[in-house]
């Protein structure tokens, strides 16, 4: 059994080539490939350790056993200049011990030179492939369960005069942990209290979480009940809360389930148009609809228009009209129940220029394009990764401190002014070459392969998506959601140059058959 799994990752990894301890870093730094897709929809941790385990294998086989190319090609050369430009502005940075430290973040961009030489054949992307899909799935599936069972604590029939009340918590606010620890009864944050003698307690209200402290001395002495005590009648869990999957952010997950669900519905879409077989295309329209369910119950507008317009991107490249048509049809569905969600949730609409995380966005925006003009040296250098952060009051962020402290949302802009100019012009070079080669792959792909077309669709409608959602969501920043771009990227680019090789090969081969003689055919 062991010798057969042995020779399927052989066959696989293609580590034939290799012999002894070459051939086992080689298997090993496979493994770790796929376990990566694996952890990638749900914990950074898992996925960061499975990234350097795998990095570290590679390196070995490199040093032990040799290889015949480096694949870098010039996505990997532009990523590499783009983070050696960030190394030089966080050198010059106004923080400079803060920007180096954030470099460890941007180090991620590794992960697709690892992926890309480690992948080497279509088997293998496509396991890849689907390995983050039904991963992927898990962490949707778990998003309408999340609303099922509810969290914390909703209180109603708040006290006007009680303790809660005085802390500033309305009439349907959720009591979510106590000194962290999550709370789902009253019992739980009045033993927190006098266990502790205070409890931070953090407090869900839409768009609006805040923290409030209680003591143990303003704990009313009394032998009723734990919630009377804090002033309220009545509770029950909370369904009201934007879900978030395995993550802790629920823009982080919907930035998650965007790429992921491009990748799903590319698939669909090819399977569409190549014929596939019924239980295909069912179980490919199901993943695609239980992701599109998890990213409405986020109640993230940006990424969910981000995959509309992914949606669309993949529709026009790989489908017909009458197939553009449906999904037109279907997407109009699913933003009108999507907008409904959204009124239900948190009140608001699409484009609510009175809500106030459009409003914080629109200050940010201001504010960083300000701080980005103020200097020459800011529009070359940026200002540093972070230093905001410990800046903010000179350069006068935050509405002078009145606001949250956060970052510009915007993915273009965050780089520009943190990172000068130059490093946003290789980051659009990066995408602008990725999406080159993803078209040329898409362009030469037999309509006969369905599985490899759909994969190359899918990635770029998860990179058309992972554009338009950065213009609101600084979604680069985000450890968890730059991960699996660069794996998708890795697994797209490999594929793209696989598809183009063979059509070479097959050129190659025509025009030789076409210069022969009768005789010597």
């Amino acid at each position: 059994m062991m010798r057969q799994i042995l020779a399927k990752i052989d066959t696989l990894a293609e580590t034939d080539c290799s012999v002894g301890v070459a051939k086992f870093f080689r298997r090993a730094a496979f493994v770790f490939v796929l376990l990566m897709a694996a952890a990638a929809p749900h914990s950074i941790a898992a996925t960061q350790t499975a990234w350097l385990l795998g990095m570290l294998c590679w390196i070995c086989s490199l040093v032990i056993g040799g290889q015949d190319e480096l694949k870098f090609g010039l996505p990997g050369r532009l990523l590499a200049a783009y983070f050696i430009w960030s190394a030089v502005s966080s050198a010059l940075s106004y923080e400079p011990i803060v920007s180096l430290d954030k470099l460890r973040g941007a180090s991620v961009f590794l992960i697709f030179p690892f992926v890309v030489n480690v992948i080497r054949n279509r088997k293998a992307v496509i396991l890849a492939a689907g390995i983050l899909i039904f991963s992927g799935l898990v962490g949707a599936l778990y998003a309408p369960l999340q609303k099922i069972i509810g969290r914390g604590i909703e209180v109603h029939g708040l006290e006007s005069g009680g303790l809660l009340a005085s802390k500033g918590v309305s009439e349907g606010d959720t009591l979510l942990a106590a000194n962290g620890v999550k709370t789902t009864r009253p019992e739980d944050v009045i033993a927190r209290i006098e266990v502790d003698g205070s409890a931070r307690i953090d407090v869900y209200r839409t768009d609006a979480p805040f923290t409030i402290e209680i003591r143990r001395d303003e704990l009313p002495q009394s032998t009723e009940a734990a919630n009377s005590r804090l002033g309220f009648e009545a509770y029950r869990r909370s369904s009201n809360f934007r879900v978030s999957g395995f993550y802790g952010h629920y823009t982080t997950f919907a930035e998650a389930v965007q790429l992921i669900a491009s990748l799903c519905f590319g698939l669909l879409i090819a399977a569409v148009r190549g014929r596939a077989g019924r239980s295909i295309i069912a179980l490919l329209c199901t993943a695609t609809l239980t992701f599109i369910l998890a990213l409405l119950l986020t109640v993230t507008r940006g990424s969910q228009a981000a995959f509309v317009i992914s949606a669309f991107s993949i529709t026009a490249l790989g489908g017909g009209r009458r197939i553009l048509l449906i999904v037109v049809a279907l997407a109009a569905i699913a933003s009108a129940v999507g907008l409904f969600v959204l009124h239900n949730q948190r009140g608001v609409g699409f484009a609510d220029f009175q809500d106030g995380s459009v409003k914080y966005r629109q200050m940010m925006w201001r504010d960083g394009s300000r701080l980005l003009i103020q200097s020459p040296r800011n529009l070359v250098y940026g200002v540093g990764m972070d230093s905001i952060k410990t800046h903010w009051e000179e350069w006068g962020l935050f509405d002078k401190g009145w606001q949250p402290m956060g970052h510009f949302h915007s993915t273009p802009l965050q780089i520009a002014v943190e990172r000068g100019l130059p490093a946003l012009l290789l980051w659009f070079a990066v995408l602008v070459v990725y999406a080159r080669s993803l078209l040329r792959g898409i362009r030469r792909v037999r309509n006969a392969e369905w599985v490899t077309l759909g994969i190359l669709l899918g990635c770029f409608g998860g990179l058309v998506g992972f554009v338009a959602g950065g213009f609101v969501h600084y979604n680069l920043g985000d450890t968890e959601v730059a991960m699996i771009f660069y794996f998708l990227m890795g697994i797209s680019i490999r594929l793209s140059d696989i598809v183009l090789d063979e059509s070479s090969s097959r050129g190659h081969s025509a025009e030789i058959h076409k210069n022969l003689t009768p005789q010597e055919i």
